[in-house]
This record gives structure tokens, sequence and C-alpha cells, in this order.
């Protein structure tokens, strides 16, 4: 958003909420109606103090070490701001998610439902996968047009996609899916200049393009989670991905979905266009990892793509790529309560 139309924007009372990530280790607690955000150096010295109105903020993401106490944590619960934690390694750790404030007691139960009941549970994992191959080939179709040698792993993954409707169980369909995420990768070798990514290596990532899809997955799952919670779904309760104990696993479902379309079309733009090279990595005997510069080149061009707007062809106006992530739930919500007789996935059409 340009800074003239967000300054217009505040001009009329619409308050711009923000994004923000903390990369420096350091201290955040509360001023009045203000985040204060200390950075501390590795010695303890404090640096200079930002603050952050909390009407614009939308959400943080914590990279270095954060020292607060749970009366910040009660002030961001109440102005509804989730915070969202990584370790040294860029690994996702967890997140701190104010109370649900939309969940209702009809859509969880018809959620639940939709879990135990196998045709419809199958119904919407399939769509999860058939939405994620479709956006995947168009990904390859895209390069593929443009002189890369793509076609017979173009032709690979499609065999495996027209086999989505038979399958008959969730296992099956995850092994499916892992067939065609293996086909996929190969083809960023034709894709990618300057850099080479073997086999997809997750913990920890071997190489550069590993370590930026290992990221790039994180930050996607974040971007579905925040979506998710302001509706009226439960994230711990998905269709493709099996639930677990220690994880929002709906939100791996819809990231599924958004993958193609956002990650790896944003690690090709940094790639290619060099907006990230060899320098924003570090080398370690435990793998490959983005310094500090490197997290911020990739933040940066990940912002500009999911509030990148394109024209909906449905709703007849422009709307952001994360917007589109919110509707998304909103079709898995319409379709589990009975509104849709069908859930249709998200597909790229250009």
């Amino acid at each position: 958003m340009s800074g003239s139309l967000a300054t217009f924007l505040f001009k009329l009372g619409y308050i711009v909420k923000k994004s923000y990530y903390l990369f420096n280790p350091g201290r955040l607690s509360r001023r009045d109606n203000t985040l204060k955000f200390v950075p501390v150096d590795s010695e303890g010295r404090e640096g200079k103090p930002k603050f952050l109105p909390v009407e614009g903020v939308k959400n943080l993401f914590v990279f270095g070490s954060l020292d607060t106490n749970s009366a910040l944590y009660n002030f961001l619960a109440r102005n509804k701001i989730p915070v969202h934690f990584f370790d040294y390694y860029e690994h996702y750790t967890g997140s701190f998610m104010p109370k649900d404030y939309l969940l209702a007691g009809k859509v969880q139960i018809e959620q639940t439902r939709a879990y135990l009941r196998k045709k419809k549970r199958l119904h919407l994992a399939r769509g999860v996968l058939d939405g994620g191959c479709f956006n995947m080939l168009k990904n390859l179709k895209y390069y593929q047009n443009r002189g890369r040698e793509l076609q017979g792993t173009i032709h690979s993954i499609e065999k495996l996609k027209e086999g989505i409707p038979e399958v008959q169980d969730i296992q099956e369909l995850m092994g499916l899916e892992g067939n065609v995420r293996q086909l996929y990768y190969r083809g960023f070798e034709d894709i990618i200049s300057h850099f080479e990514m073997g086999g997809r290596v997750k913990r920890p990532p071997s190489n550069e393009v590993n370590a930026l899809i290992s990221f790039g997955n994180t930050m996607c799952y974040t971007l579905a989670l925040d979506q998710i919670y302001h509706t009226q779904l439960n994230p711990t309760i998905s269709f493709l991905h099996e639930p677990g104990f220690r994880r929002y696993s709906l939100a791996l479902d819809i990231a599924e979905v958004f993958k193609p379309i956002l990650v790896d079309r944003v690690i090709f733009r940094v790639l290619n266009k060099r907006e990230v090279t060899a320098s924003h990595f570090q080398q370690q005997v435990n793998g490959c990892t983005m310094n500090e510069r490197g997290k911020k080149a990739f933040i940066r061009a990940w912002e500009d793509k999911i509030n990148e707007t394109i024209k909906h062809r449905t709703l007849g106006r422009k709307v952001s790529y994360k917007r589109l992530v919110k509707l998304e739930c909103y079709k898995i919500a319409k379709y589990i309560i009975g509104m849709e007789e069908e859930y249709l996935p998200f597909k790229i059409w250009w």
C-alpha cells in the first residue's frame, strides 16, 4: 500500500494494520496504548526504543529472543494481536493466539462431524490436494512456455493428479502429495538461476534453496493461521493433514493450496532477480540458514506478494492474495455447515 493511500485512509478514520517482524533480541512492554520495543545486543546494551501504536499492529513475528511479561500478553490478547515465534534456525516454534473471538458452537460441531465422516473428509482432503497440484502445474507450465524443459515433469504430475478422485484413504492421499512434491521440486532445477537445489531436505535445510522453501512455507502457514483466526473455523481440526496435539493442522491444509502461488513464486522472484544472493545465507555444520539480511529481503518480497491485488472473477472486484486465503476459509466453512454442496479449492486462472 502506498504511503499516500495509507495517509488518506488514516484521515478517513481507517486504521491501516501491518505485520511487524522483530529480528533483534529485546524487551517488549506496554506504554499506554503503545507497544515499546527496546533492542538489546549480545552484551546486554540497550538500543534506541521503537514505539508501535497498538491500533496499527496486525500481528508480530519474533525471530530473536523476547523479554516480556504476562501483562503484555494480556494487552495483546485484548487487542487481538497474535504473536508467532521462530527459533534461530528459522523453524516455527509456536504462536500466542488471543482467545478465539469468532468461534461458534454450531460450526465447531459441524467441522468435527466433517472430520469424522469419511466421505466428507475425503472430499475436503481431495479438494485441498487437487488445488495444490493445479497451482503447482500452473507454475511449471508458465516456465515451460518460456523455454524451460519441464514437459516430462508436468506430464508425470498430471498423471498423479488424475488419480486424486479415486483415492479412498487419507494416508494414500498424503503419499500421493509427497510424490507430487518430489516431482515438482525437481523442476526447480530448471526454473531457478544461480543456485542448485538437489533433493528436498527439511530439517535442517541442506542448501540455500531448501532454506528458502522451509522459511517460505512457514510464513505461508502463519498467514493461513492468521486468516483462520478471523473466521469461525477451529484451526486444530483438519482434513488432509492429520490433526495433532501441538499444531494448528487446518493451517497446513490451507497452506497446501497457496504455497505454489505465494511461496514458490516469491522464491523464483528473489533468486532469479538476485534480490537474494549467496551473501544472504550462512552455512553451518547442521545446515544452511538465512542471515538477518536474507530474512528481511525475503519478507519484503513476501509482503509485496500477499498484499498484491487481483481482479476476482467471481466477486468482480480487486482482492489481495492475503484476502484470498481468508476466502478459502469461508469456502471450507460453507461446505462444512451445508451452505455449499461441494468445496472447490482456489485455482489460479492466469
